[in-house]
């Protein structure tokens, strides 16, 4: 006999899981978070290097040792003394380097969020397949015991009681692969959650039976003012320029300082020593290095014009796909869907009473349950195309995230003034 496929055990959890308790899994096992984190640990640590002034060297001299009676001998203090602000500067450029990295964290948060919600609305959508693969499974079998009855009653032929028949192992197919669906689609949800060792279970959600009117010229300044990911375009702009500015004092001398003191063996005299060393900058006036950081400054500004630019495509096309999707749910929701059922209920009845053929029948069962699958496929769209508009059009939570590009060389380079 015909019996549908028992939906695995693992569907009838009885706690199910909401998209908060999954968001809050994933912000914490999320790998490209702990990695964008740690480039901005890595970048304070390179500012609070970076400043730090040069060590002081204490040494001993001894003069004349061989011939006895005219040794000296001496203790001398040397300390390099950084000019122009450069280690000031150096915090400066690593302070907007930080500064940049933490907005590539908050980056990072909203691409995870944004692509657990894709993959919930997805996986809930499946869910919602799933159950209506069950709902119609019930449709058709009523289907075929009409078709057995009216058999029976001698107004209906054998061909009808097959063409029902196979309708319902149609059926049959569909809920198997919509489970096939949903455990995919569960898959991917948890390995975004950072937790892919959790069964398949009940997703607790609703798809969207309606939408808001969006003023899209509104949604793009807002973007445009609060876009983690061009904040932290911004900030590599101010990071360029402080580089820049950092350069163009690299050529002001530091100065050396040396003193001593000492005792002379041969008039048992004290004495003292000073020296001053400044390297003069004729030779090396580090115009490469200011020429290089202006044209980082160029390429960094031009880099926040395109983000901008690709901010604006992306939501050109988010905006194009969310108003088509309002409009279908619209018209599902309030003209399509009722007069299916309607279509459904009175068919089925005048089926029963002989009074609609059964080909008929078969065309109006099947419209009806595809009518439900593409209301499904317009709330998934609609949900999936809100969430990234929310997201800022942020997605991509397992993709590789920028590094820091600094380290502490600058300090290196702020020493010797050579």
């Amino acid at each position: 006999g015909l019996e549908i496929l028992p939906v695995s055990h693992e569907y009838e959890m009885n706690h199910g899981m909401t998209l908060d308790e999954i968001e809050q899994m994933a912000l914490a096992n999320n790998p490209a978070i702990q990695q964008a984190s740690a480039s901005a640990h890595k970048a304070m640590g390179y500012r609070d290097q970076v400043g730090k002034r040069p060590n002081p060297t204490i040494g001993y001299n001894g003069s004349q040792l061989a011939d006895v009676g005219t040794d000296q001998h001496s203790l001398y203090f040397e300390q390099e003394f950084v000019r122009a602000d450069k280690l000031s500067r150096n915090e400066f450029v690593l302070q907007k380097e930080v500064q940049s990295q933490l907005w590539e964290v908050e980056t990072q948060r909203y691409r995870v969020i944004t692509d657990v919600r894709l993959r919930f609305y997805e996986a809930l959508a499946a869910q919602r397949r799933l159950e209506l693969a069950a709902e119609f499974y019930n449709v058709a079998e009523k289907g075929v015991q009409i078709a057995k009855a009216r058999q029976k009653a001698t107004e209906g032929t054998r061909p009808e009681v097959l063409q029902a028949e196979i309708q319902l192992k149609q059926i049959v197919v569909q809920r198997r692969q919509a489970e096939v669906k949903y455990r995919g689609a569960w898959k991917q949800l948890m390995a975004m959650a950072g937790n892919s060792e959790i069964p398949p279970g009940q997703l607790i959600g609703v798809l969207p039976d309606s939408a808001d009117s969006r003023s899209w010229d509104l949604v793009e300044a807002e973007l445009l003012a609060t876009s983690p990911e061009l904040q932290a375009a911004r900030a590599r702009v101010a990071r360029a320029r402080a580089h820049l500015d950092r350069q163009q004092v690299q050529a002001v001398p530091n100065v050396t300082l040396m003193l001593g003191a000492g005792v002379d063996n041969a008039t048992n005299n004290g004495f003292i020593n000073t020296q001053i060393g400044v390297p003069i900058p004729v030779n090396n006036k580090n115009t490469g290095n200011i020429s290089a950081a202006y044209a980082e400054v160029c390429r960094a500004s031009q880099d926040v014009r395109r983000i901008e630019l690709a901010i604006k495509s992306r939501l050109a096309k988010a905006g194009q796909d969310y108003d088509s999707a309002a409009v279908a749910v619209e018209q599902y929701e309030q003209e399509i869907l009722p007069r299916a059922q309607e279509t459904l209920d009175l068919t089925e009845s005048a089926y029963s009473a002989g009074e609609f053929s059964f080909l008929q029948t078969l065309v109006v069962r099947r419209t009806f349950f595809e009518t439900k699958l593409e209301y499904v496929a317009a709330q998934t769209e609609l949900a999936q195309t809100q969430a990234l508009i929310d997201g800022l059009l942020l997605s991509g939570g397992l993709n590789g995230t920028q590094d820091t590009e600094f380290d502490s060389s600058l300090r290196d380079q702020s020493l010797g003034g050579q």
